[in-house]
């Protein structure tokens, strides 16, 4: 498929998605986020890929609204915003909910939906110079779906520091947030998220990282009672996979598995 504001490439079993609007900062509108669903779709469905990495080029991760985009907002109705920010919502709990790993790169700012992209990633990977922080309130709007999510990752006190003061903060903060995963330098970080990619594509299990992902995103609703249930029953299942299968018998035998 043809895209105008993303690059969409597959190698190696890693399907690497490229936000592509460095003119802009690679900043969101209804078309980039229309054309990020199609392609973390498109890398879902493709049996081929079983990693994806999201980044963006030139300085900036992300800069979040198109300001062309914001201005639209101010003379849309209560129903085409509503519809809008479904649409976010939808990529954002697509990328969350995905059954293969979603890994950022991020090499420059990441600001509101843009920092929102990396907070619902299962791994982030960040240069020392960028910045992170949701500034919505600043102008006057919310981040209200990123909210969400990022109370999950990050617990509610760090969240509300966050979100409410609408500061940015350095990459090393973001970590021992736990907002994002490590800090890499600018020099190494492409190899650096290289080698996390492929070692997830040939050291590990895809089931058992799809059923591992889903289960993380899945006890923080459930009581504890029911998350050791839920868990219990996946261990179960997971015992009965072709893949459980072969990684005992490699280990058993010492060999090298190669998945």
């Amino acid at each position: 498929m043809a895209y105008s504001f993303i690059l969409y490439e597959v190698a190696d079993r890693i399907a690497t998605i490229t936000l592509n609007r460095p003119e802009k900062r690679n900043a969101l509108n209804g078309a980039l986020v229309a054309e990020l669903r199609q392609a973390f779709q498109a890398a879902a469905q493709d049996e081929a890929v079983k990693v994806i990495v999201l980044k963006g080029k030139g300085e900036a991760f992300c800069a979040g609204a198109d300001l062309d985009y914001l201005q639209q907002l101010q003379v849309n109705t209560y129903e085409e915003n509503l519809a809008d920010s479904r649409e976010l919502m939808s990529l954002f709990r697509e990328i969350y909910e995905l059954d293969k790993i979603v890994i950022a790169q991020v090499e420059g700012h990441a600001i509101a939906g843009g920092c929102g992209l990396v907070t619902v990633c299962d791994l982030s990977y960040v240069v020392p110079e960028a910045q992170l922080g949701y500034t919505e309130v600043k102008i006057g709007f919310i981040p209200a779906l990123v909210a969400v999510f990022l109370v999950r990752k990050i617990g509610e006190g760090k969240a509300r520091e966050l979100l409410l003061t609408g500061r940015l903060v350095t990459a090393e903060k973001a970590a021992v947030s736990g907002l994002i995963t490590a800090v890499v330098p600018a020099a190494e970080i492409k190899e650096y998220v290289a080698k996390v990619a492929t070692g997830l594509c040939k050291e590990a299990s895809g089931n058992s990282l799809k059923v591992t992902k889903k289960l993380i995103g899945t006890v923080l609703d459930l009581s504890l009672r029911e998350s050791l249930e839920l868990a219990a029953e996946q261990n179960a299942t997971t015992r009965g996979h072709e893949d459980c299968r072969k990684g005992i018998a490699a280990f058993l035998n010492k060999e090298k598995l190669i998945w």
